[in-house]
Order: C-alpha cells, then structure tokens, then sequence
C-alpha cells in the first residue's frame, strides 16, 4: 500500500470489512443472472469497481449486502441486457493494486456454483430456474435463495412492493408448474 494516504488506507479497509463477505453471494446471483461464468465473474469484478468507486455514498453499517445486489443488478441491465455495440469498459489502472490484493488476500472460496449443482439441484430444476421470465427469476432468487426482504427487493430494483410481490407469485407458479412437470416425468404422484 505504498503512496496511499492514511485516508485512503482506511477507505480500502473499511471497504474490505463491509463488502468482500460478501462475494460469493454476488457471484452466485450473478452467475443465476448470466448462466455463465465468465460473464458472471466480469459482473462482479463490475460490481466490486463499482462499489468502491462509490463507497462514499455507502452508509457504514447499513445492509451492504443489498447494495452490493442492486449495483450488480444495474450492472446487468446496463452491460448485459442491452446489446451495445462496445462493452462498459472499467480503467483497469485505477483499480488494479486494489484488486490485486484482494485477489491475493482470497485463499479459500466456497464454490456455491458447484454445490448447487451437485448436492441441491439437478439439471432440471436448474433449467426450471433459468426459463423463468428474468423479471421473474430475479425476484424469486432474491427472495427465496438469497433471503432478501420483498422491501429490499424493491429497492433493489426500483419498483413498488406490490409488483415484487406480483412478481414472487407469478414466478413461484411458473416455477411450481415446471417443477410439478419435472416431478411426474420421474413417477411422483400428486395424490
């Protein structure tokens, strides 16, 4: 950290205690938004620039975890919905000590990918998850894999309650029905 000033020392600290616990939960709700994981991974690395670009405008304390999920969701919509000729392009110079040493700092990560797939779901109700509606989906893996309230929800993706709740009902069902399909395929009955 040489040539940083004490205020700036204390910025990435204060930034590393607040938002890297956080990393694996964005990169699963990525990875769930981009079904790849490169793409996934370019989403966070986005997101984390972004939130210490911005960190001065993140209220210590607060629920960090849900800021960091509506900066990775404004992220996906700016950068993956829209197909724009040239991607967003981040000046690596600016960020690349910090990076750096975070990347160095992670010795052991939790692949959530890869026990997701193996011990919890199989490739059915995976596809069940991902041929959900994006509205859709994004709200029923914020609130019934991520466990984010339906007021940080929206929030998070700056639309009213009642439409998060619209959206959670009609996503379950959608869900409920592929996943009922899913299960007579293999002989459970509905008795």
């Amino acid at each position: 950290m040489a040539n940083l000033t004490s205020a700036e020392i204390q910025k990435q600290q204060d930034f590393n205690e607040e938002m890297l616990p956080h990393l694996d939960a964005i990169y699963n709700f990525a990875l769930r938004l981009t079904a790849d994981p490169n793409d996934a991974e370019d989403l966070v690395q986005d997101t984390i620039v972004k939130a210490f670009r911005f960190f001065s405008s993140y209220e210590k304390g607060t629920n960090a975890k849900a800021w960091l999920f509506r900066i990775l969701k404004n992220s996906y919509i700016n950068n993956y919905r829209k197909k724009s000729k040239q991607p967003h392009q981040v000046d690596y110079s600016e960020v690349s000590q910090y990076y750096e040493s975070v990347r160095s700092e992670q010795s052991e990560t939790t692949d959530l990918e890869d026990l997701m797939y193996r011990e919890m779901m199989d490739d059915d109700v995976t596809t069940a998850l991902t041929e959900l509606p994006e509205d859709f989906r994004t709200v029923v893996l914020l609130c019934d894999v991520e466990g984010f309230t339906y007021e940080e929800i929206a929030n998070m993706l700056d639309v009213p309650i009642g439409t998060i709740r619209s959206r959670l009902h009609r996503g379950r069902n959608l869900l409920r029905v592929r996943l009922t399909e899913y299960a007579e395929k293999r002989g459970f009955n509905r008795d």
